[in-house]
């Protein structure tokens, strides 16, 4: 079973400062079909006008990931969390029982483009947390590379949720392969070019949700970048 999320089916929000396209319901945009998927809550792709930026707020009880594709981000926290996400950086903020932060647009000249990521987590009212690495393009090239985990197994963050988020570099013609588990679903997000995972051709944005499946294979048509969650 693949479930495909074409691009120009998402929800979008432009409040000049900000375009954001929503692949699940987020906001003023609501489609009941289009929920979430397993705990993977939230992947909104988000552009930010130089100078912008999400002023402070509040979160709770979700597992929230920032993955920047251009530009820098300058994150601020409760937790007195001071730092920018640039290209190649992953960041988890866990915000547990409550943690307020602001997200700006680190240039005042550039725009910066990123994903923002909300999955569920396992255990409610714990103590928020942060943290943030970053994953070469050497690491990444031509392989899933394990981002994030619930164990942090090879240097990843941890996730407070069973569920592993892969992400690789693929040049024309690169091919890679995840096997999914017995009871596992996963899903797919372009974040740059185009490939074919398993008959599917996804391009920049798209993403696709797999359940009943053993094996995934993700065969570059050109140069791609793309995020896959194994989720329960």
């Amino acid at each position: 079973m693949i479930l495909h999320r074409p691009a120009g089916a998402r929800g979008r929000a432009e409040f000049g400062w900000l375009d954001s396209r929503h692949t699940f319901s987020f906001g003023g945009f609501h489609e009941p079909e289009w929920m979430g998927f397993g705990p993977l809550r939230v992947i909104n792709e988000d552009r930010v006008a130089p100078g912008g930026g999400f002023a402070p707020h509040s979160h709770a009880n979700m597992e929230i990931l920032s993955y920047v594709l251009e530009g820098a981000l300058e994150h601020r926290d409760s937790l007195g969390t001071g730092s920018v996400i640039c290209p190649g950086d992953l960041q988890r903020m866990s915000a547990g029982s409550g943690i307020t932060h602001s997200e700006f647009n680190a240039s005042q000249t550039e725009p910066v483009h990123f994903l923002q990521i909300w999955i569920q987590p396992d255990r409610l009212n714990i103590p928020p947390g942060y943290a943030q690495r970053n994953f070469p393009d050497t690491e990444r090239r031509g392989v899933l590379r394990l981002l994030a985990s619930p164990d942090g197994a090879g240097e990843s963050l941890s996730l407070r949720q069973d569920a592993r988020v892969y992400g690789a570099l693929l040049a024309p013609g690169e091919r890679v392969e995840h096997a999914l588990a017995a009871g596992r679903r996963a899903w797919v997000q372009m974040a740059r070019g185009a490939l074919l995972m398993n008959d599917l051709a996804l391009a920049a944005g798209d993403g696709a949700g797999i359940g009943e499946e053993t094996a995934l294979v993700l065969h570059a048509s050109e140069d791609a970048e793309v995020l896959l969650f194994d989720l329960p």
